[in-house]
């Protein structure tokens, strides 16, 4: 009985395209435009490698595929970005977490996650109830679980850097070079707790952030609305912001953010309690802010030379412990 529960999704936003799978998703504004080169460009993992900021063999030996070491400039503008992300995030009023990259299987049953079985993303720590968490949504979505909210506390806004694990089973015919699909990166994710009023205020908030995070890292990107088809389970609405990359000649996914409704909070057991003393499920929504392995692949690209140096961002060089413009080959 309690399966088959949980194998419902969640409603879908009226407004949502009707579509079957991600090539129906509806853009609904664009940022810039590709970037026009005078000379052949290449990918981040061509990019990267020359520069002697990654190392996709090395960690190859020691972890297996997917894995990668950022070194040099690679590793501090990781740093950067995650600093980046949490002076803005912190500024527009959320409280800044870092949570444990390992949770039980009720909490990801109860966020929306499959966390065992042949269909799961997720690493399962064997002989116990743990496992790695693919979001910090996941350990951000537990963290009031069993709790009665006063109306008066809401909107609760966190902002919380967690390591990302996913075994990205069958992902493998898809596109998924380099960095763009890995076992591992580094994210700041948005959480919220909201009025049932106020989620879909919430969402758009949540989705201009994103918006404005990019526009300062000044890469190409356009916001799509995500068809029915494409939504998963626990999302009532969900918008993605897409940059350009060169590796794909195309558009690639490098946020998302998810109004849920009382999806997870009905699952979690999270009310808000109303100044009558009426109890009710209140609402939950989750963005990225940033995904730092995606935003370098778009950083990379977009900020490439001919001579195969790379141009950093204004916006993150107060955050980068060394000064410098460009990253240049050793």
């Amino acid at each position: 009985y309690n399966k088959l529960i949980l194998q419902i999704p969640n409603m879908t936003h009226p407004d949502s395209p009707v579509g079957k799978d991600d090539s129906e998703n509806r853009e609904i504004e664009r940022f810039g435009e590709p970037p026009k080169f005078d000379f052949e460009p290449k990918g981040h993992e061509e990019l990267m490698k020359d520069l002697d900021i990654i190392d996709f063999e090395k960690a190859a030996e020691v972890s297996g595929s997917k894995f990668y070491y950022l070194k040099n400039e690679g590793a501090l503008l990781e740093m950067a970005l995650i600093q980046f992300a949490f002076s803005k995030l912190v500024e527009k009023g959320f409280i800044p977490f870092v949570t444990p990259d390992l949770a039980r299987d009720k909490v990801l049953e109860g966020i929306g996650f499959n966390p065992r079985g042949e269909e799961s993303q997720i690493y399962s720590i064997e002989n116990t109830d743990l496992n790695l968490i693919g979001t910090a949504e996941i350990t951000m979505g537990g963290y009031h679980m069993n709790e009665v909210i006063s109306e008066e506390k809401l909107p609760l806004k966190y902002a919380a850097f967690s390591h990302c694990f996913r075994t990205e089973a069958g992902s493998y015919g898809r596109h998924s070079s380099g960095l763009y699909r890995v076992h591992q990166f580094s994210k700041v994710e948005m959480f919220a707790y909201t009025l049932p009023e106020e989620s879909e205020k919430m969402h758009e908030e949540l989705k201009n952030i994103e918006i404005e995070i990019f526009k300062d890292l000044g890469v190409p990107f356009r916001v799509v609305d995500i068809c029915t088809g494409d939504l998963g389970g626990p999302a009532y609405r969900k918008y993605d912001l897409e940059a350009w990359m060169t590796s794909k000649n195309n558009w690639g996914e490098v946020t998302s953010t998810s109004d849920t409704t009382a999806y997870q909070s009905r699952r979690m057991n999270i009310k808000v309690e109303r100044k009558d003393g009426k109890k009710e499920y209140l609402h939950m929504l989750n963005g990225t802010a940033i995904a730092v392995s995606r935003a370098l692949i778009a950083i990379v690209e977009n900020y490439q030379q001919a001579d195969g140096s790379v141009k950093i961002p204004e916006v993150l060089k107060k955050f980068m412990p060394v000064k410098a413009d460009i990253i240049n080959r050793k």
